[in-house]
């Protein structure tokens, strides 16, 4: 009889591993003394391919903390580079090890990655481990970005080691299991550039391609023709960000995803009170990873990536160059785009006006002036479209004037109110990950008792929901709290 391993419907394939051995390092996971299984992403397990039922037990915590290898899997930990607050670094897999590509029942291929598994070869000193709070956190993030239909890694479980990590004070040691399109970071294409081997950036060049941008094999300067596509995902991406209040905090090119999904969530944190300076990051003191400063360090993310990219594109340099200058300044407009019909949206906006983004904008600088609660505010216009006269916070001050703007905008459209009201609901969540929820959650689960988590996962990944179990998560923090400060937790 198989066991629960052989069982779980594992079907691995190990693309990566075929690429040159430069670019990885075979590592498996460090054994840990107690594995023991603490949340699982049942929905998930099963879109791929998983028997959800039998990864619940012992054998399941085994493999998710390390202490076995499901069948098929090649681990290795990742080679990539890196600019770390603009200073450029080498660096990889320090504490992850990538088992494999799982072949999901749909023909999708997704990077199934332990996070806190032990030392590997680019660990620099570190332990390699990981709390289980900060997984937790990356759970509780992840899944509400899914959720708000923002491209995003997924967590599959969590399990506890048994073993106490050592950061300020000892905590409770866990893994996190990663799911993502890929791992390939703008940071993979900056190492493949900067070893020196000439064979690295062609070849995880054509690699990503296959990945991700299958129609592009044939293009005539593929190098150009992926660049562009990733500058379209990235630009779609950090106008999602902005539009649910989301702050990376952390926008290293190390941790930029040519996939688009939004990857590595770690002094990431979501507006309460909206000012565009907000930074969550106790590191970031000068402010580099801003709400509002997100667009253009993306853009120069994208930068990095040109420049990694000029190797794989014939010719000569002087004119690879200017092509690839071309492109990469596309980024702008592309981001203005997707920005523009994003904001259209969250204002229940179906037809096109030349001041749409002034009428954005104005309310920005609105909510800015008076610390209007940023959710808050946009999830309160649908009431605003259907009530007949102004309600709070829409009856006084700038509000009250933008709304007789916005009002005056929505009478144009040849769409009833009731329509412009749907999508507003569509559009604007109820729900987020409120900072202070989620510490109150983490710090639950760490002392042992997992019911606020589970509460908070659930309300978190019903964003759109109007319920009487999501109210209690609507409200921002109580007043006299403190600016709220994240931390990495590595």
């Amino acid at each position: 009889m198989p066991s629960a391993i052989d069982a779980a419907g594992w079907r691995f394939d190990n693309s990566y591993t075929r690429l040159p051995p430069g670019l990885f390092t075979r590592s498996t996971p460090v054994p840990v003394k107690h594995p023991g299984p603490v949340f699982l992403n049942a929905p998930l397990a099963t879109a791929l391919g998983l028997d959800a039922a039998g990864l619940s037990g012992p054998d399941a915590a085994a493999i998710f903390a390390g202490n076995a290898i499901p069948p098929g899997a090649d681990p290795i930990a990742q080679a990539y580079a890196g600019h770390q607050y603009g200073h450029f670094t080498n660096l990889g897999d320090g504490r992850a090890i990538l088992l494999g590509e799982q072949i999901a029942p749909d023909g999708s291929r997704h990077d199934i990655q332990l996070k806190g598994s032990g030392r590997t070869r680019y660990s620099r000193g570190g332990d390699g481990r990981a709390a289980l709070g900060p997984m937790l956190r990356e759970v509780l993030i992840s899944e509400a970005m899914h959720a708000l239909g923002i491209p995003t890694t997924r967590s599959l479980a969590v399990a506890a080691t048994g073993e106490a990590v050592l950061r300020e004070d000892a905590l409770p040691g866990a893994v996190l299991v990663r799911v993502a399109a890929s791992h390939i970071r703008v940071g993979t294409f900056q190492y493949a550039a900067a070893v020196g081997d000439p064979a690295l950036s062609p070849a995880l060049l054509a690699h990503a391609i296959r990945r991700h941008d299958p129609q592009l094999a044939d293009a005539e300067e593929p190098a150009l023709a992926f660049l562009e596509a990733v500058i379209d995902r990235q630009a779609a991406l950090i106008a999602r960000w902005l539009q649910v209040g989301f702050v990376h905090g952390v926008m290293n090119t190390d941790n930029m995803a040519v996939s688009g999904e939004t990857i590595d969530y770690g002094p990431c944190a979501f507006l309460d009170a909206y000012d565009p300076t907000t930074v969550f990051s106790s590191i970031d003191r000068q402010g580099r990873y801003a709400w509002a400063n997100q667009p253009g360090i993306g853009h120069w993310n994208l930068a990095r990536l040109a420049e990694s990219l000029l190797p794989t594109i014939p010719g000569d340099e002087k004119a690879a160059l200017d092509r690839i200058s071309t492109v990469l300044a596309t980024f702008t407009a592309r981001f203005a785009e997707h920005s523009l019909a994003g904001w259209r949206a969250k204002l229940g906006l179906r037809t096109e006006e030349d001041g749409d983004q002034a009428l954005a904008t104005a309310l920005l600088a609105a909510m800015e002036g008076i610390g209007a609660d940023f959710t808050g505010t946009f999830s309160g216009l649908a009431a605003a479209a259907e009530a007949p006269v102004a309600t709070p916070p829409f009856d006084a001050g700038p509000l009250a004037d933008w709304r007789a703007a916005w009002r005056a905008r929505l009478d144009r459209q040849p769409q009833p109110l009731a329509e412009a009201a749907a999508l507003l609901r569509r559009t604007n969540p109820l729900v987020i990950p409120r900072n202070h929820r989620v510490e109150e959650a983490l710090a639950a689960a760490v002392a042992g008792e997992m019911a606020p988590f589970e509460k908070l996962l659930d309300a978190v990944t019903h964003p759109f929901d109007d319920t009487p179990s999501n109210r209690p998560y609507r409200d921002g923090p109580p007043s006299g709290c403190g600016p709220y400060k994240t931390f990495c937790g590595t």
